[in-house]
């Protein structure tokens, strides 16, 4: 967030107080530690007494409402800086202007005044015609055509009286377009009663199959969802689509003549016929764009909530662990890599094997599998879930290992991405992508946030229309989802990448890179307070890091857990009151039980923060992450040709959308349980039954091998439909 004066932010506590219903004093004390340089995780973590426990959903929530009131007051000084240089500028609408409570109000407050192209009504004015405009706007009982004959002159481009008259309407068209209370009247209606239609462009019905769902489409654009008005929108950005968005407009007539026709006589018709030509000509594009606008980014706002929600799940997968693992990403013509890891995610060895068509050097790759297996002591087997995935773990399966070895799939999604990168260049700079990605498939199963973090989250593959939405804005929703992934998990800081590094709060990636060359140099840290001698490491970003930092196995027992340095103190305070050891403290619950933590409160430590300070007494550094269960698909079932409708199989969620979730069953095509075979209740929310990662049972329903889709159903009693072939 930008840093803001204090004027400023004191200008909004209020209204942010009020309109997110806390105190002004918790609003204040966040946005002054955010103004200070303090993170959120640090704020939600380590200052609950200050915020009086405010999460971090809460202070994000402060912090974006404030970078959106901080737009506002800079827009409004530009305005007011307009309109004083054209000479505008009254006390009245000054005014206005600073009381303005959103964008909207205040451009339309300004529109009278914003420098334009030349129009019509502009050159009508340049005529002489505005005097004859306002006679015939009061509609009071005249002859328009004997008032206008007055203005004709044909020097001015006045030829004769009906010339006079259109430019007379041309005026107060402007006029009726600029009125705030009608433009407001008007945006309200546009959002409850506008509906949005699309067809098919012409001649694209071939090209743009794809969207044909949408080639004689409408519905309500206030109940359009974000996925719909999405794709419309793609597919009209993509020229297979035309879309517009209106209200039934002899409605809006009637409400615009409500407010300006004043009576039935000739005056009144001239200015009937103006309120027509305002409507169609300025105010209904005007609108139309302003409520497309909006619709976008109520898409775009639902749209990056799902895709944060899919991405803090899969983020915080359960990991299986420090384990020696062998790696596979499959391939046909070109054989699988293979890499085997240590415990820590370091690379050991690679090669290539054939066991898949068209090589099909089974036996040789059997016996390289055995013997690797063995040289290095290997675990457990990650393999790809790409093309020959499902071929080559019912190959690995196959083989007798002489021990239990765990085979599990793992997603590959953002896989190549990460490959071409630069942070995999840093990384395996001898190594080709291949190497890189097989190396990436390990370090996923072994530790799945550690490894995704060093991928653009938007190619992990967990949102919908991730390239159409605001892009600013979904940059900002998936770095908090990360950072705030990475700092709940906390980062073991002698084995951490610098990638995962630079997201814990207050480290930058520079710094992230010196505490890497530190530890490459000097040998692994041994307690947090070395962290200081790290090059660049103040006492503020000291301050902001080390609770999520870990040292496991150091000098120090707290430095393993969430216990802030600065909390330190409090716990040793505990252990000579019980004449025992911090780390008796830990090993001993019989010793905590007898820990008064109100004897322990002070100015600066209050009951939440012992309460969690005991919370990690009990599980030093415990990973909130689940326990990680074994999973396998379904044998014999690995195309989309395998299926028939009505198999129950095993599948894993990788996508939860508005219109239900994804489910890849182990056939290379991820299947869709639309939100009505969710369950046998009605669901409004899929998040509300799934997330992503969960292990769900299926059944098919539907099978379309043109399109290369999958029905599936969780339904008790499904609906069977046909296949479609």
């Amino acid at each position: 967030m930008e840093n803001r004066t204090s004027e400023i932010m004191k200008k909004h506590v209020t209204q942010i107080a009020q309109e997110l219903q806390l105190t002004e004093k918790r609003v204040q004390v966040v946005l002054s530690l955010l103004e200070e340089g303090t993170t959120v995780p640090f704020i939600a973590r380590y200052r609950k007494e200050a915020t009086g426990g405010i999460d971090e959903v809460g202070i994000i929530s402060i912090r974006d409402r404030a970078e959106q009131l901080g737009t506002l007051d800079k827009r409004k000084e530009t305005v007011l800086k307009s309109l004083d240089e054209q000479g505008k500028l009254t006390d009245a609408l000054k005014q206005k202007v600073l009381s303005a409570g959103t964008m909207t109000i205040l451009e339309d407050i300004y529109l009278p005044y914003r420098p334009k192209r030349r129009t019509r009504g502009m050159i009508a004015r340049e005529r002489g015609l505005e005097p004859l405009a306002a006679k015939i706007f009061k509609q009071g009982d005249i002859d328009p055509k004997e008032e206008a004959s007055a203005f004709v002159d044909p020097e001015k481009g006045v030829e004769e009286i009906d010339d006079a008259l259109a430019g007379a309407r041309d005026i107060i068209a402007e006029w009726i377009n600029e009125h705030a209370g009608v433009r407001n009247a008007l945006r309200e209606l546009f959002a409850k009663k506008a509906v949005i239609r699309s067809k098919v462009s012409k001649g694209k019905e071939e090209a743009g199959a794809k969207y044909s769902d949408y080639f004689d489409w409408e519905e309500p654009v206030s109940e359009a969802p974000s996925h719909r008005v999405l794709a419309i929108r793609r597919g009209a950005a993509e020229g297979f689509l035309i879309f517009r968005v209106f209200p039934d407009e002899k409605r809006t007539i009637d409400i615009l003549e409500r407010y300006f026709i004043k009576g039935d006589n000739p005056a009144s018709q001239e200015v009937r016929l103006a309120v027509r030509d305002s409507y169609k000509r300025l105010l209904a594009p005007s609108m139309e764009t302003e409520t497309r606008l909006s619709s976008k980014n109520r898409a775009d706002e639902e749209a990056i909530k799902v895709f944060a929600k899919n991405l803090k799940n899969l983020l915080l997968a359960a990991p299986l662990g420090q384990k020696k693992v062998l790696a596979i990403d499959p391939g046909l013509r070109t054989g699988c890599k293979v890499v085997c890891l240590d415990s820590q995610g370091k690379l050991l060895h690679n090669n290539t094997i054939f066991p898949l068509e068209p090589r099909n050097r089974t036996k040789e790759s059997e016996e390289t599998l055995r013997e690797l297996v063995k040289r290095f002591d290997i675990e457990a087997i990650a393999i790809g879930n790409g093309t020959g995935g499902r071929e080559t773990e019912a190959f690995c399966k196959s083989i007798d290992f002489g021990r239990k070895i765990s085979i599990v799939t793992v997603s590959e999604s953002g896989a190549s991405v990460y490959s071409a990168s630069g942070v995999a260049r840093e990384e395996f700079p001898d190594h080709d992508l291949t190497v890189r990605g097989a190396v990436s498939i390990g370090r996923r199963l072994m530790d799945p946030l550690s490894e995704l973090v060093k991928i653009d989250p938007k190619a992990i593959g967990v949102g919908q229309y991730q390239h159409d939405v605001d892009q600013k804005a979904l940059k900002q929703a998936l770095d908090d989802v990360v950072t705030s992934c990475v700092n709940t998990v906390g980062v073991e800081v002698n084995t951490a990448s610098k990638q995962l590094l630079s997201y814990v709060s207050g480290l930058s990636e520079r710094l992230a890179g010196n505490i890497i060359s530190y530890r490459n140099e000097k040998g692994a840290f041994s307690c947090r307070a070395e962290l200081m001698k790290v090059p660049g490491m103040g006492a503020k970003t000291f301050e902001q890091a080390a609770g999520f930092l870990r040292i496991r196995n150091g000098n120090y027992p707290l430095d393993a857990s969430a216990v802030h340095p600065e909390s330190y103190p409090v716990v040793e305070a505990m252990s000579r009151d019980l004449g025992c050891g911090i780390a008796d403290l830990i090993t001993s619950p019989v010793l905590r039980k007898k820990i008064i933590l109100e004897q322990y409160i002070s100015e600066t430590t209050g009951m939440p923060t012992l309460t969690d300070i005991m919370g990690e007494l009990a599980k030093p550094g415990r990973d909130p992450r689940k326990k990680f269960e074994l999973f396998t698909f379904t044998e014999g079932v690995s195309t989309i040709a395998d299926l028939k409708v009505g198999m129950k199989l095993p599948g894993i969620v990788t996508n939860v959308t508005e219109f239900g979730a994804f489910v890849d069953i182990g056939v290379h095509q991820d299947g869709l349980v639309h939100i009505s075979e969710l369950a046998d209740k009605f669901v409004l929310n899929p998040h509300d039954i799934l997330t992503v990662h969960q292990k769900v049972t299926v059944s098919v329903i539907n099978v379309d091998m043109q399109r290369n889709r999958i029905a599936l159903s969780m339904r008790s009693d499904p609906v069977k439909k046909h296949v479609i072939h």
